[in-house]
């Protein structure tokens, strides 16, 4: 049976992304070598790489305004200390948003580094919403926010107007929605939400910003390093690079980020109006703050869960177990989850509610 993935990450990817990778596995290229074991320097994965940063900048519309992309050896995790490291003065300070526990995680990073002001949370509700009408200090090196939060099924839809460098932690919605990303100096983003299979990071930096410190920064923390060798200071982890490109590719010949945006937004709508009219769902997120990414919701009825469980596994749909923090259900639609997917789970709640 076909199975309608809703995993939160690692997650869904095109179908053809499967297909190209596991060729290559096989035979990269028509070199008689799998992907797997190619040389990093190698022409072949040099034009590879080549092309996936130049296609970053181009979906996100930031080719020749001053940007890089990087694809590193690390979780977004280790951006939390990455971001302070190259960003905050010695006896400086950084503006931290706090909306959710990746959020959280960063600020107690930065935190090594020198003064951290949270300028608002939502922590007290469980991360519920996104907090508005903040003050950002003027002398902070940096704002840091996380447009999405994985967890809480929250999701920032607008963004403050700054006098200084933003930094945004986009992992989970990347390439889901038209922005204007040139309103972000720094952007970085785990691949295995919407980008690729984990075991890569992007990180997406205006140039300018950089080598102002006065830190002396650890060379495979030192972003101008990366840059410099061309996201190849170190080995680069080449098969998920790869599959990050094939995805890129996919985007770009699917209509880009605005035909994204529509049909998150069509399959974000089909599910949020089933758990609103559905009497036995609530949701968990604030209905301005809800994420087109990941839609966070309760039965009603918790001695009902048994039952309910049992009809979506049925129906061949994996991975919308809620988060321990959050308990209940959660439904992650990175872009290639198709609409059917999400039909097929809204029949299941309007079977569930028929036989209740």
């Amino acid at each position: 049976m076909k199975k309608h993935n809703y995993s939160a990450g690692p997650c869904i990817l095109p179908q053809e992304v499967f297909e190209k990778s596991a060729q290559a596995i096989l035979d990269f290229n028509g070199s008689g070598l799998s992907i797997l074991e190619i040389s990093h320097r190698s022409k072949d994965f040099i034009a590879v790489m080549d092309e996936a940063r130049a296609l970053v900048l181009e979906l996100l519309g930031l080719t020749g305004k001053g940007y890089q992309a990087l694809f590193l050896s690390s979780g977004a995790s280790m951006e939390f200390l990455m971001v302070p490291y190259n960003l905050m003065k010695e006896n400086g300070k950084a503006a931290y948003l706090d909306t959710g526990t990746w959020a959280n995680n960063a600020i107690k990073e930065a935190k090594l580094f020198g003064q951290t002001e949270v300028v608002a949370s939502s922590k007290d509700a469980n991360y519920n919403f996104i907090p508005k009408d903040y003050t950002i200090l003027a002398d902070a090196d940096y704002f840091h926010c996380t447009s999405n939060n994985t967890i809480f099924g929250t999701q920032m839809k607008s963004f403050p107007k700054t006098g200084i460098p933003m930094v945004c932690d986009m992992s989970s919605d990347i390439f889901s929605r038209v922005l204007d990303f040139s309103q972000f100096d720094l952007i970085y983003a785990g691949a295995q939400k919407n980008m690729g299979p984990a075991g890569t990071t992007l990180v997406v930096v205006k140039e300018e910003i950089l080598g102002h410190t006065g830190r002396t920064i650890p060379s495979i923390l030192d972003y101008q390093k990366h840059i410099k060798a061309d996201s190849m200071y170190n080995t680069p982890p080449v098969f998920p690079v790869y599959a990050s490109l094939l995805t890129l590719q996919w985007i770009k010949n699917n209509g880009g980020i605005a035909a994204m945006e529509k049909i998150n937004n069509a399959k974000a709508e089909l599910l949020y109006n089933e758990i609103d009219r559905n009497p036995l769902f609530r949701g968990t997120a604030q209905v301005e703050d809800r994420s087109a990414m990941n839609a966070t919701f309760l039965l009603n009825d918790e001695s009902k869960a048994a039952e309910f469980d049992q009809m979506w596994k049925a129906a061949g749909i994996s991975g919308i177990a809620g988060h321990r923090s959050v308990g209940g259900y959660r439904a992650s639609m990175y872009n290639a989850l198709p609409l059917e997917s999400v039909q097929v789970l809204v029949e299941v709640m309007r079977a569930f509610e028929q036989k209740a």
